[in-house]
């Protein structure tokens, strides 16, 4: 009798940051497990990266990459080495490997902590690390699952201008979060209440359609209003 994602329609297009704005079981960790095929919808028809989520989840899975609020890493294993590992569970090489791990790791400040234990590093850095390996095969489509959720303000800050140059790179962002101060760093953003989309535009529309104020009290006015 319950659904978690009902009907929802959208689309993102190359090079945006999109993002899924609701409260914890508003039904956006089961939206992006589908995107990414984790999970197969019980109805209905969608494409990631040009592949159909019902039939190529394996195609998909292969140019995609996945964060979640809790990192996915090996704590037990050298930052250099979560690298290795991760980038071989996409097919590249070793030399590949060697090359873009470097390439990442000049790019978020990490060059020095690359034979730190992973369990060592700051919540920050184990943020930036799971980040590098997210996008170490350069996928098409990054997806974010709440990844601020256990960082501090400035990390979180540090991490959006990391995002913001990826996307600006082509890489499209689609990112679930329920900080009101990140849905504002998107280009775009849905808003999911009780597994339904009750309204979808950049924070602006969002705003000039919902009273203005701040985006807080915007959400607020769209969630109450879903609910009557």
């Amino acid at each position: 009798s319950f659904t978690a994602v009902d009907n929802i329609n959208m689309s993102v297009s190359a090079g945006e940051i999109f993002g899924f704005l609701g409260a914890n079981g508003a039904g956006k960790t089961t939206a992006i497990r589908m995107l990414c095929g984790l999970l197969t919808p019980s109805a209905g028809r969608g494409e990631v990266a040009g592949f159909d989520i019902m039939r190529e989840q394996k195609k998909i899975r292969s140019r995609i990459g996945y964060m979640s609020q809790k990192f996915g890493l090996y704590p037990d294993l050298k930052a250099s080495a979560n690298l290795s590992l991760f980038g071989s569970l996409y097919g590249m090489g070793t030399k590949a490997i060697a090359s873009r791990s470097d390439e990442l790791a000049k790019i978020l400040g990490m060059t020095d902590l690359l034979d730190r234990m992973t369990g060592s590093l700051p919540w920050g850095w184990q943020q930036r690390l799971a980040l590098a390996c997210a996008i170490l095969h350069k996928p098409a489509v990054l997806f974010l699952d709440e990844p601020t959720g256990s960082v501090d303000p400035v990390s979180r800050r540090r991490f959006w201008d990391l995002i913001r140059k990826f996307a600006e790179g082509g890489t499209t962002i689609f990112v679930t979060t329920h900080h009101m101060d990140e849905a504002e760093f998107c280009d775009r953003i849905a808003i999911m209440v009780d597994g339904k989309i009750a309204d979808c535009g950049s924070p602006r529309e969002l705003s000039l359609r919902h009273g203005g104020g701040s985006f807080h009290d915007v959400f607020i006015s769209i969630v109450s209003g879903s609910r009557k």
